[in-house]
């Protein structure tokens, strides 16, 4: 067993509270080292598997798959992984693109596309072998109470964990967050993303594609097989008519922004919305308290990085514990979580940066700003130094990176 269990308390050495797809992998890189670790989730694990519990996918940068592959899961991920192996990035129609090739940076992808059903159901599968991980689903953490040795979190049903070190993995809007007296700066971009998969004629050939359009971004991502997932960025008041629009009404106005270079399109599966906001926590720590992805930095889609931004979370905090633990050190002190915060901030800062001030530069029709876009990708793309400089950073490979993003070991 990961944890014991008395008069209804678990006792562990890290609580977790939320088992999405950041919080079961940092439960799976600590239990995969041993750390005794309980992942509290609201969702029944059955129902995680289901097709229609998520239809998106994510974007998985090459020092991510390092992380998962590190931690034991790429194994059962790599079938249902389509990998980049080129990025365009053009606006709107501008015969002008920035066109990165993964040749130019090696023989690895540029990442890979995993639709996040795939990446639950291996999840699961993991924290079911691993003796040191217990998922206690459905359940919810109410409250965590710190004490000066360690945390206890109090669950809905009247059980409780107690631990060292607890970490909020609980989403953007994390009550855990609140609860601790974290503040956060957030906006709504007034945009919504409309998500599903398109079957096309002609095969997509591993190449991903983000094309700017007035409403916003319009990705096409690969998916395995003659498949491609869309993130369809529109304006919020347009998307309620279009999520309820007849298929054919909705199949034509996918094609007049998709166009015709994949041939004929058919959109399969059912369709999902979801608003696009940025919620950044003011400080990542609290007494005996972490947060990680969304409950840290919930960010704009544009690039995909928003799981790999939390995969690092995960990466990174779970080489702090392990170090500690190692030398018998309690993890869940002070300057275990001020090493986590100033390692992870940075990078966050950054990436929330640029995806902002990308989707304020070109989701917009103004003649001037476009032709300044337009001439900026295509000065970008005749500069190779600056293109392996971007494609490094957008393949994870760039920063202050944790040893599990390098290949090595935890």
């Amino acid at each position: 067993m990961a944890a014991a269990e008395g008069e209804g308390r678990i006792e562990s050495d890290v609580v977790i509270a939320g088992g999405g797809l950041v919080g079961l992998t940092l439960g799976v890189a600590l239990g995969s080292a041993g750390i005794e670790t309980a992942v509290v989730d609201g969702a029944p694990p059955e129902a995680m598997k289901d097709a229609a519990f998520d239809g998106r996918v994510s974007s998985i940068a090459l020092g991510s798959q390092r992380v998962l592959n590190g931690i034991g899961l790429w194994p059962a991920l790599a079938a249902d992984a389509q990998p980049i192996l080129e990025i365009r990035v053009s606006d709107n129609d501008a015969p002008l693109f920035l066109h990165y090739d993964h040749k130019t940076v090696g023989e690895d992808p540029l990442g890979f596309i995993v639709e996040n059903r795939h990446i639950r159901i291996a999840l699961l599968a993991r924290a079911e072998a691993l003796p040191a991980l217990r998922h206690v689903a459905p359940a919810s953490v109410e409250a965590l109470e710190p004490s000066a040795g360690g945390i206890e979190a109090r669950l809905a049903d009247g059980r409780s964990v107690r631990a060292r070190l607890a970490v909020a993995c609980d989403g953007a809007n994390s009550r855990l967050r609140a609860a601790a007296g974290i503040e956060t700066v957030r906006w709504s971009y007034e945009q919504t993303g409309i998500v599903c998969t398109v079957a096309h004629e002609r095969p997509h050939r591993g190449i991903a594609h983000e094309r700017f359009l007035p409403a916003g971004p319009f990705a096409i991502l690969p998916m395995t097989g003659n498949r491609s997932s869309l993130v369809w960025t529109e304006r919020a008041n347009l998307v309620p008519a279009l999520m309820e629009a007849p298929p054919a009404v909705f199949a034509r106005e996918l094609e007049a922004r998709f166009g015709d270079f994949m041939g004929a399109l058919e959109p399969t599966g059912p369709r999902w919305s979801y608003p696009f906001k940025l919620i950044h926590a003011k400080r990542y720590t609290a007494p005996r308290l972490a947060l990680a992805g969304d409950a840290a930095h919930a960010i704009h889609p544009l690039a995909g990085q928003g799981f790999n931004l939390g995969i690092r979370d995960a990466a990174v905090l779970a080489e702090l514990v392990v170090d500690r633990a190692r030398l018998g050190l309690d993890i869940g002190e002070g300057d275990v979580l001020t090493h986590y915060q100033r390692r992870r901030r940075f990078d966050s800062v950054v990436l929330i940066g640029v995806t902002d001030g990308l989707n304020r530069l070109f989701s917009n029709d103004s003649q001037g700003l476009r032709l300044i876009r337009d001439v900026g990708l295509a000065a970008v793309n005749e500069m190779p130094p600056l293109k392996r400089f971007f494609m490094r950073h957008a393949m994870g490979l760039a920063g202050d990176l944790p040893r599990l993003a390098k290949g090595e070991p935890l």
